[in-house]
């Protein structure tokens, strides 16, 4: 059952990256800041 897991592609192809790493660090930035922001307005709002 173990042999159906293996996979035939070079295990260097498999873990190189292929995305944008630019894109996902401002995305990462931003959802971070909004997240923050977020935070800070229920905070003032609930008066937490």
């Amino acid at each position: 059952m173990a042999e159906q897991w293996k996979h035939t592609a070079d295990p260097t192809e498999i873990m190189r990256a292929t995305g944008h790493p630019e894109l996902e660090y401002a995305a990462g930035w931003t959802i971070a800041g909004l997240v923050t922001i977020g935070t800070i307005v229920a905070a003032w709002v609930f008066a937490i």
